[in-house]
């Protein structure tokens, strides 16, 4: 979408009404300042599953972009999920969007703006680069990539291409972990030494069978980039799913298509730790797997048993950086993020933050500025809206590739020092792992045949 584009669909009342949060208008079910028809960005939503639509309450990302603009087209590999997201963009005020199981329909598509991406973690680099190549905009789910070299790839692309791309790590725009990072950039606990990520553990599954795909999913589209395999479902699981199954939502827990715990809730908080550490532009030295458990043997850094679920259960990794700051991520310890300074200490998780420069903050409260001068300056305000108004102005959002690929990239690492069970070096200046071949060789994978990222422009 060229400059001329953009401003042609800018949208209404943005110095004013973009300050806050969005305001829903009764029956029209639009979002004022992105009311006029004319004004509203096009948008296409690839990837429709539970956590994109979640029907029965919960967060669902999908039902925020009609804020904002218009849901014009959805496609996923499976057509039941398709058909349900046509009627749920119709419930939320909408027109009925068009329906399509190729994402190349999409992305050929000169009228769509921008795509937001919530398919399975194998799928979002070649969606993102082709997407950004075409001219469009993103919205991507978060983690943002399967392997640190999709996040060197699509760093490349946005540099080229200049889009305007927003990572769905939502805690980046929640008042409770801007002040933490407000609190830590004033210097109310002094200079970080430490800093625990408690990610919470993966579950285990029993042996699931090979069984034929549902005539509704495309197996082999779903699959995609990774690696041929069959198709597993078994019935009887407590979640919300009820199946244990290596597709749809219980994808994150094998290594083919996820990173398990690591790069789900560690996307979160890693992201939300690198931030408070300074380290957005930069990467640990050494990545060392304390305590490591797997469900399935592992020989040479792949799960040897291919019919249960195989990412890490249990874990306690120790990352340092070149200054010696210390960060750990482990599966126990609850859920949240420990800074420990020179002057203190502060606890914050989606429900609290707490400690004794928090309480400090009664008598001595923070700038009027900080938490805004902590958001790149901008007024806070929610994460899809924050998207939006870069998009309008042509900035990078709260969430950008370049500080989400930072943090995700020492994920990965984490998940790479697991499977192999052995400390690590990484190069954050190289981004490469040092003197050690078979671990640099978990920087990348190699797509399947026909379904390699296509990296020549489309516009």
């Amino acid at each position: 979408m060229s400059q001329t584009q953009v401003n042609r669909r800018r949208f209404l009342q943005k110095s004013s009404a973009l300050s806050g949060i969005a305001i829903w208008t009764g029956l029209s079910g639009r979002a004022h300042g992105f009311a006029n028809p004319n004004d509203r960005p096009r948008i296409a939503a690839i990837g429709t599953g539970s956590r994109w639509g979640r029907v029965n309450g919960g967060y669902g990302s999908g039902k925020e972009f009609p804020k904002y603009g218009d849901i014009v087209a959805v496609c996923d590999a499976d057509s039941e999920i398709r058909d349900r997201a046509s009627g749920l963009i119709q419930a939320w005020g909408g027109e009925k969007p068009d329906s399509v199981a190729d994402y190349r329909k999409i992305l050929d598509r000169d009228d769509i703006d921008i795509v937001h991406i919530s398919t399975p973690d194998h799928w979002h680099a070649k969606i993102a680069i082709e997407a950004m190549l075409a001219g469009k905009d993103i919205y991507c789910e978060k983690p943002m990539t399967l392997t640190i070299e999709e996040g060197q790839q699509m760093s490349e692309v946005c540099r080229e291409t200049g889009r305007i791309v927003q990572i769905g790590t939502q805690q980046r725009s929640s008042g409770t972990f801007v002040k933490a990072i407000a609190m830590i950039q004033q210097g109310r606990i002094g200079e970080i030494k430490k800093v625990t990520c408690s990610v919470g553990g993966a579950p285990t599954s029993p042996q699931i069978p090979a069984v034929q795909s549902p005539k509704n999913l495309d197996w082999n589209q779903w699959l995609g980039p990774a690696p041929e395999a069959s198709y597993r479902r078994l019935a009887g699981n407590k979640n919300e799913t009820k199946f244990w199954s290596n597709n749809h939502y219980e994808f994150r827990w094998w290594y083919e298509y996820s990173g398990g715990k690591l790069t789900d809730w560690g996307a979160h908080h890693v992201d939300i730790a690198t931030w408070g550490m300074g380290k957005d532009e930069t990467g640990p030295v050494s990545i060392d797997p304390i305590m490591v458990k797997h469900p399935v043997p592992f020989k040479d850094g792949h799960p040897t048993e291919p019919d249960r679920y195989n990412t890490a259960t249990e874990f306690m990794i120790k990352v340092m950086y070149a200054d010696g700051i210390e960060l750990n991520i482990r599966h126990d310890q609850g859920n949240g993020i420990l800074f420990e300074g020179t002057k203190g200490r502060i606890f914050v998780n989606r429900g609290r933050l707490t400690g004794k420069p928090v309480e400090d903050l009664a008598t001595n409260p923070l700038p009027e500025d900080a938490m805004q001068t902590a958001y790149k300056g901008r007024p806070l305000t929610d994460h899809f809206r924050n998207f939006f108004e870069c998009v309008v102005d042509r900035v990078q959002p709260i969430s950008d590739i370049f500080t989400h690929h930072r943090a995700l990239t020492t994920c990965h690492l984490a998940g790479i020092a697991a499977r192999l069970g052995r400390k690590i070096q990484w190069d954050p200046t190289a981004e490469k792992i040092v003197d050690d071949q078979q671990a640099q060789s978990f920087v990348g994978r190699e797509k399947r045949k026909g379904f390699e990222i296509e990296m020549k422009s489309k516009v």
